[in-house]
């Protein structure tokens, strides 16, 4: 107990925690040999994570759990969905044939583990927020009445200790999404004043959707809401793969950069907009099977020095990309429209990325707001 209290504070992570809670325990002749926690997290792709402990192991194993994992036979099927709908605690002889209580799919296994006792807990956070824990023993005749005890006693600080680690990981996790995770990260060290930011190099990319005010106002909500989350998958997932910060989603567009710390950002922005687009072809196909148009977008690319850094109100800041490198990127987007062409590059980008030969020169343009007009090319896909 006092352990777990005083001497976790430099601990950044529950899993952690949980393992050398476990491995103590097992020094104090506890007989635990499997020990779980189950948290209900808010991510956008997991509703919950498992950590789990056996004795030998010198890290937890982590496993996430899928939107609809609650309506899975698994689940159903558990000690868990026992607990989480209002059982005080779970418990099973596993190897006394006279316990006759609820025979999960989970024991039979546990029995093959040489499990022979198991019992679990709701794990209580503030708010009304409830979790799971579980012990297990192999030892024979299970857990002693002492050995259960001390559990009790553990929980509540176990639950504060874990609470304080998951809301950490919550914070964390909300800012990424949001955000994306380099500007989550300069938030969290500090960067929270108005004003604040700092002056990067940057490959900078912004795309927009092509007709989709007509869309939604032909097509039913859902199936708009499917087609945006289906085109923002198409793009985000080759940008962020090779190494992009996806810093905005602006409707139906999206503001992206590649910092130039990364010599190879130039090229690892071209290999984006590659993929992107055969993504891109593929959900068009699939949309034209559906009986839905095709979708049209529009690409705008451009180099140079962006502020990067918070903007706003007093009580409402954005963490995003200011600068004429970023207006020019934007008026390259909007000329994809009278140019009829997808993707279009301004000539600082191609010659710092040295891809002159594989692009189209298209010639210069005069750009709103801008005093001299701009050299751009047209990007094939052909690298």
């Amino acid at each position: 107990m006092d352990w777990l209290v005083n001497e976790t504070r430099g601990e950044r992570y529950i899993d952690d925690i949980f393992v050398e809670m476990c491995r103590i325990l097992a020094e104090a002749d506890v007989p635990v040999a499997r020990a779980t926690l189950h948290f209900r997290i808010q991510h956008p792709q997991w509703i919950g994570a498992r950590i789990l402990w056996r004795k030998g192991l010198s890290q937890a194993e982590i496993d996430l759990y899928n939107y609809g994992t609650e309506d899975s036979s698994q689940y159903l099927n558990s000690p868990l969905y026992e607990i989480n709908n209002g059982a005080a605690e779970v418990r099973r002889h596993l190897d006394d044939p006279s316990d006759d209580g609820a025979e999960y799919a989970l024991y039979g296994n546990l029995r093959t583990e040489g499990i022979t006792d198991y019992i679990g807990w709701p794990l209580e956070h503030t708010l009304g927020k409830q979790h799971v824990i579980t012990f297990a023993s192999d030892r024979r005749g299970g857990f002693r009445p002492g050995d259960i005890e001390l559990f009790k006693d553990l929980l509540p600080a176990l639950a504060l200790v874990s609470e304080i680690r998951l809301k950490n990981r919550l914070a964390r996790t909300l800012l990424e999404t949001y955000v994306g995770p380099h500007a989550s990260e300069q938030i969290l060290a500090g960067a929270t004043t108005r004003g604040s930011g700092v002056t990067v190099g940057a490959a900078i990319l912004i795309c927009d959707l092509r007709d989709f005010t007509r869309l939604s106002d032909l097509w039913p909500r859902d199936d708009v809401i499917e087609l945006l989350n289906g085109y923002f998958d198409a793009m985000s997932e080759p940008i962020e793969r090779h190494g992009g910060e996806i810093l905005k989603f602006m409707g139906d567009g999206l503001l992206a950069i590649f910092p130039l710390s990364d010599p190879c950002a130039c090229s690892n922005l071209l290999g984006a907009i590659a993929e992107a687009q055969a993504a891109l072809a593929d959900l068009n196909d699939e949309n034209l099977r559906k009986g839905h148009e095709p979708l049209g977008y529009g690409i705008g690319v451009h180099v140079g020095d962006v502020m990067y850094g918070n903007i706003g109100s007093r009580k409402r800041l954005d963490f995003t990309v200011i600068g004429p490198a970023v207006n020019v990127a934007s008026r390259l987007e909007s000329l994809t429209k009278e140019l009829k062409r997808p993707v279009l590059l301004s000539r600082a980008f191609v010659e710092r990325a040295g891809c002159a030969a594989q692009m189209e020169n298209l010639g210069s343009y005069a750009l709103r707001g801008l005093d001299n007009p701009v050299d751009v090319f047209a990007f094939s896909g052909r690298r």
